[in-house]
């Protein structure tokens, strides 16, 4: 998505005070409701864009674009899961890997030290304890060299320390990155995961190809893991709890930005219990318009696929929460219609407090979703992210 889609996204610091917060401790700073605006954006000069799909063929060839993508500045493998206990408990999560490229492979200059480097990654780590009313939100950076983070694709394998995703086993074949053991601890509260795709990669927009504004690369390539079958552990608070469910991956490259007159982007993924999933961007202009370069796509239980444009959905806000951290005031319910491809989705939080209050600020949260798709009811679980509304983030992606 943009983020995710992106976010699609990582904080964007010059490299030199990126670096020095990276090397030295800080003293505790108070949280701001946007991202660190008083720093310069990186200098994008030299890195690909995305610009159009490859002729003839899809815009993503796999297993090799299960990994990382230097040549562009930005990158992220996105995870996201609703999950239950026997017991009925619900437990929402999310790890995310992001990969910010300081310097174009083209500009870099060769060094001699181990701990040089032109890739700065940073994770973010969260559980959502439904029946304990509680969300945990946990963050680590570190930079690309001797062996803290990284990413590669095959074997296919993404970490920040001791938070990783990783490939179980290994097919030169395979597009599924079947099975994966997911794991992230922090404070008592941790994941333990096997994950198992149930369908293949997901291509999202233009095979692959995703639009996010009329300026020329402002694009990025854009697939999902759909449906992935969960099992494991979570630990809350040192109480473990063995669940399963359903997972999500969204894996997102560009050298992107938001548009001038983009502010921010409200991103919906849903599972439901006919097979079908769906995923939506709505991206907002400051003067509180849908962009016409949102979309979506509708997946079919049996994997084939419904694009959809901006003008086929629409997205209405039944309910807000404001958080009491950073003041930002946040949509938290919606009814989604696509009348076209016959769905009328009422979608809540599991909690309304999901916010992501750490470098910077955003709501990433558990929804469940009831309603009909093509006639039958559906309900279903999904993850919904919203960005821009605890400050504007233009300029800062």
């Amino acid at each position: 998505m943009i983020r995710r889609t992106y976010l699609y996204v990582i904080s964007i610091l010059a490299a030199t005070g990126l670096v020095i917060w990276l090397l030295w401790p800080k003293a505790p700073q108070p949280l701001r409701a946007s991202l660190i605006a008083e720093a310069a954006p990186l200098d994008a000069s030299g890195f690909t864009r995305v610009h159009e799909p490859a002729a003839g063929r899809s815009a993503l060839i796999f297993p090799a674009d299960h990994g990382p993508h230097p040549d562009y500045q930005t990158e992220w493998w996105y995870f996201t899961g609703n999950l239950t206990t026997a017991a009925g408990e619900h437990f929402g999560y999310q790890l995310t890997f992001f990969r910010r490229g300081l310097v174009a492979p083209d500009q870099r200059v060769p060094r001699t030290s181990a701990w040089a480097t032109d890739q700065i990654y940073m994770a973010h780590f969260a559980l959502t304890d439904v029946a304990g009313r509680d969300h945990y939100a946990f963050e680590k950076l570190a930079r690309g060299a001797v062996g803290l983070a990284g990413a590669q694709a095959e074997p296919f394998r993404v970490w920040l320390k001791d938070w990783s995703v990783s490939a179980l086993s290994f097919l030169s074949s395979s597009t599924s990155l079947d099975p994966l053991s997911l794991r992230a601890s922090s404070t008592g509260t941790s994941l333990d995961l096997t994950l198992r795709a149930r369908k293949a990669p997901i291509l999202h927009g233009e095979r692959g190809y995703s639009r996010k504004g009329p300026e020329p690369g402002n694009a990025s390539y854009y697939y999902s893991l759909t449906r992935i079958a969960t099992q494991g552990t979570v630990n809350v608070d040192g109480q473990a709890f063995t669940v399963d469910g359903w997972s999500w991956m969204d894996h997102e490259f560009s050298t992107s930005a938001l548009g001038s007159a983009q502010v921010g982007w409200d991103w919906f993924s849903m599972q439901f219990d006919d097979g079908s999933e769906l995923m939506i961007f709505q991206l907002r202009r400051s003067d509180g318009s849908v962009d016409a370069f949102s979309s979506g796509t509708f997946i079919a239980a049996d994997g084939t696929t419904r694009s959809l444009g901006a003008g086929d959905f629409s997205i209405q806000v039944t309910d807000r929460w404001r958080s009491p951290r950073t003041g930002g005031d946040y949509p938290a319910g919606w009814v989604l219609t696509a009348p076209d491809s016959g769905l009328r989705l009422v979608i809540e939080p599991w909690l309304a407090d999901q916010e992501m209050a750490l470098s910077y600020v955003y709501w990433e949260g558990a929804v469940r979703v009831t309603g009909t798709a093509g006639g039958p009811a559906v309900s279903g679980n999904g993850y919904v992210e919203l960005t821009g509304y605890a400050g504007s983030i233009q300029g800062q992606f």
